[in-house]
């Protein structure tokens, strides 16, 4: 329920309405709508806090196995939360847990409601014993008295990471099965040490997985810590390590049973660590290459992320099925293009770095991805702003199962659509490639549609101005495509004017490929 709150969608209710309501929409009734919806995700909020107090008919607090307190929040501090909607919800006995805060002007005080949020879960918590997920931004002396009375609890997804200082004894006396910590970030000076503290304070070999989603103050002391977990760990996601943490990969050693990794270089500028911290580099790649059980790497913003997945795609014995790289430069990219082709387990490629149109960097990248026949998934950014014609529908003979398709490319003409045609399970195509399609073109691609294109997604987002399709046109192509496969198509023209000299691209005045 909480993924179609009104909050949490910005607003957005157009799932609880009409056809001709979503068609024309005034701004009396959107506003109507809004109240209504806001109205009533407010009552189920009352619901639940009250049934915890054992005043509704049925105990629907008992039953509650998740609970998001940062969804009750958001409402709390919505703009639209107030008068009629704010007096219903904290009418009669739950007046007294309204938290009030001074503004600027002392005169004046508003709901604080991230505490009003954190008093309510006290009254929730207290009768939820089959609650197995948590999230939100709990403070702590709350969380640590939530804890005793949370025997299933297996998952925390916090705002910040200092709510866990002081939890790790608790968590290992009375929750047996918790297992899973998501944090968004925690920028305390003493992040690093408290954080370890708590890694060793739990469980030991109990931690499965864990993601930071934001810039954590994590360095040598976490990373170690994470070794009294690794017959445990299989799923690790460190989005914006400091320069700290960069400084110490090679710690997370011991844990060797990772199917997911995430690694992000939050710094700035990037750590060079083969120049720099050479005996880092070949100590993380060793690490890397140990981790047997890998399924998923992500690297975004590494510096030097293309030689350490090299690596991991040229050990015989890993078998990705999802790999992910962003922020490197086709120049010196040429062994992990080359690389590529022995993972042809890969299901899923997300690349996106700067592209080169001199030298055999564009051709070596062709050739491995040919190579990677079980793709569902291609995203290429950037990477492919030289992709030609000739490319573009050698790729789509090569991958016959792809799903899903986004790509970049220069000078692309209707000469795809008949390679591109033959995907059968082709649901999406984002071609943000210089294009210079016709309408004519396009329409022959779709009526080549099969069944299982059912759904499809065109988006043509860099269309060049001179083919600009007219409205007439564009509307008998989404016509078509809704009636053929019930899909949908989207149409943006490219910015800047490209010069042509007949039908061959000489040139440009604003937006040259290559660049990021």
């Amino acid at each position: 329920m909480h993924d179609v709150s009104p909050v949490t969608n910005r607003g957005s209710s157009d799932a609880d309405m009409s056809a001709p309501e979503r068609a024309k929409p005034t701004y009396k009734t959107r506003l109507s709508q809004e109240e209504v919806m806001i109205f009533r995700w407010a009552q189920l909020w009352r619901t639940i806090t009250l049934s915890a107090t054992g005043r509704t008919l049925f105990p629907y607090a008992r039953y509650i196995r998740t609970l998001n307190l940062g969804d009750l929040e958001e409402l709390l501090g919505d703009a639209r939360f107030k008068d009629r909607v704010s007096a219903m919800f904290f009418e009669g006995e739950l007046k007294k847990y309204k938290i009030q805060t001074s503004g600027t002007d002392k005169m004046l005080t508003r709901m604080d409601a991230g505490s009003t949020s954190n008093k309510l879960g006290d009254i929730i918590v207290t009768s939820t014993p089959m609650l197995e997920e948590l999230s939100g931004k709990v403070e702590n002396d709350a969380l640590l008295r939530w804890i005793p009375k949370l025997p299933r609890l297996r998952l925390l997804n916090l705002w910040y990471g200092g709510a866990l200082v002081g939890a790790g004894p608790l968590l290992r006396q009375h929750c047996p099965a918790f297992k899973t910590i998501s944090l968004w970030g925690w920028d305390h000076e003493d992040a690093d040490s408290k954080f370890a503290d708590f890694l060793n304070e739990i469980t030991p070999q109990t931690l499965e997985s864990l993601e930071i989603f934001s810039y954590a103050l994590f360095g040598a002391e976490t990373l170690l810590a994470l070794s009294c977990h690794r017959e445990a760990l299989t799923e690790l996601k460190l989005d914006f390590l400091s320069v700290f943490a960069m400084q110490s990969l090679n710690l997370l050693a011991g844990c060797t049973n990772l199917t997911t990794l995430l690694l992000t270089d939050g710094t700035t500028p990037q750590v060079d660590l083969k120049n720099q911290y050479n005996d880092v580099f070949l100590e993380t790649i060793a690490w890397l290459r140990s981790c047997k059980k890998l399924q998923s790497v992500t690297i975004r913003n590494f510096r030097d992320g293309q030689d350490l997945i090299a690596q991991i795609l040229l050990e015989n014995d890993i078998h990705l099925t999802n790999l992910e790289l962003k922020g490197y430069y086709m120049a010196d990219a040429l062994a992990f293009h080359q690389a590529l082709s022995n993972q042809p387990s890969l299901q899923e490629l997300h690349l996106k770095g700067d592209s080169d149109e001199v030298g055999d960097g564009v051709a070596t990248l062709v050739e491995s991805l040919c190579q990677l026949t079980n793709l569902t998934t291609l995203r290429l950014q950037n990477i492919s702003d030289y992709f030609t014609d000739e490319v573009i529908g050698r790729l789509a003979r090569s991958l016959p199962k792809l799903e899903e398709w986004y790509t970049s490319g220069w000078g692309v003409t209707d000469a795809i659509w008949p390679d591109v045609a033959k995907l059968k399970s082709l649901r999406r195509l984002d071609m943000a490639a210089l294009s210079r399609f016709t309408a004519n073109g396009i329409l022959d691609f779709v009526l080549n549609l099969g069944p299982n294109n059912k759904g499809l997604v065109l988006a043509i987002m860099m269309a060049d101005v001179d083919c600009d399709l007219q409205d007439h046109e564009q509307n008998m192509i989404r016509e078509t495509i809704a009636s053929r496969v019930e899909g949908r198509f989207e149409f943006q023209l490219q910015r800047g004017k490209m010069l042509y000299e007949g039908d061959e691209f000489c040139g440009d005045t604003i937006d040259r490929p290559g660049h990021i």
